[in-house]
């Protein structure tokens, strides 16, 4: 685990906040060696914090014994430089059981995602995080998306918890995330944390800076680290022609191709990855690789965004 509290160390971050893929070789199988030199060249390249075993990085796909062993993976790759967060996610037992094994890997910090497939009210959702933050003393972040939405009154019981200290928005309703912040720096004054979680998050950044959200997460900065810090730089210098010169000539072609399949969210990521030098496999099922066109396109569009950086 690294030194400083997990809190302080993402609060004001050096850089992008980095959600490796997971690796897989040719039969299937977790690639550990792959999967280190993966999160070893994103650490090089200037992440702020290593996000694994995620959504990005296939959790939904890994058995509990895969998953240690990313997790560990990952802290041995990082050597204390920058915090591992680990993915805990299904039911609130599992979640128990994945944010243990989070923890003998030795993760700096849990990324609490939505229980599995039920639909539950306010009171449960509290219930099951709550349940999550006492398994052990990492500190968590709970992942706002699809079954786990929460009213404003829900995050500030969440920030009065113990161990909780942040809330990852995966959904997207800027008027809630804004009643949200408001109701708890009212209710609950502290440190607590917000992220934008929406998928390509750099494409949104805009917005949610604007209601006071700086910290997002960044699945480009697994295949193009390069255009994800000058974005990042630009956001934090106030630079918005250079940010708005990315959004529109690297940022909108690549979210509006992985509008065109299913599980693109994380396949293209993937696909991007393999095509910047790194075989990290194909994705598991249900998740399915993009079409060789998509590929292509994909390829085009990585070229134009690193044209960009030389752009003044």
């Amino acid at each position: 685990m690294t030194p400083a509290p997990l809190a302080t160390r993402l609060r004001v971050p050096s850089g992008p906040l980095f959600f490796p893929v997971t690796a897989y070789g040719p039969d299937g199988s977790v690639d550990l060696d792959t999967y280190r030199e993966h999160v070893r060249g994103g650490v090089e390249a200037g992440a702020a914090a290593v996000f694994a075993c995620c959504g990005t990085g296939e959790f939904h796909a890994l058995t509990p014994e895969e998953f240690e062993q990313c997790v560990r993976a990952a802290v041995e790759a990082t050597e204390g430089r920058v915090p591992v967060v680990a993915g805990a996610g299904y039911g609130t037992a599992l979640a128990v059981r994945y944010a243990r094994l989070a923890r003998e890997a030795g993760a700096d910090g849990l990324l609490a995602m939505p229980p599995y497939l039920v639909i539950a009210g306010q009171e449960g959702l509290l219930r099951h995080y709550r349940e999550v933050a006492a398994a052990t003393e990492l500190p968590v972040i709970v992942y706002q998306r699809d079954n786990a939405v929460f009213t404003p009154e829900t995050v500030v019981e969440l920030a009065r918890t113990e161990g909780i200290i942040g809330l990852k928005d995966g959904l997207g309703d800027l008027d809630l995330m804004q009643r949200i912040v408001s109701a708890v720096r009212s209710e609950a004054p502290g440190d607590f944390l917000y992220f934008n979680g929406l998928p390509t998050a750099e494409q949104t950044q805009l917005a949610y800076r604007g209601i006071g959200i700086t910290l997002y997460s960044s699945a480009v900065f697994c295949f193009a680290p390069e255009i994800a810090r000058a974005f990042h730089r630009a956001l934090g210098s106030g630079d918005d022609t250079t940010a708005g010169r990315l959004l529109d000539g690297f940022y909108r072609p690549f979210v509006d191709l992985r509008a065109q399949g299913r599980g693109y969210a994380v396949a293209l990521v993937k696909a991007g990855v393999r095509l910047r030098g790194l075989d990290v496999g194909e994705v598991r099922p249900p998740l399915h690789e993009p079409s060789e066109d998509h590929v292509k396109q994909l390829a085009q569009v990585i070229e134009r965004g690193y044209a960009l950086l030389d752009e003044k």
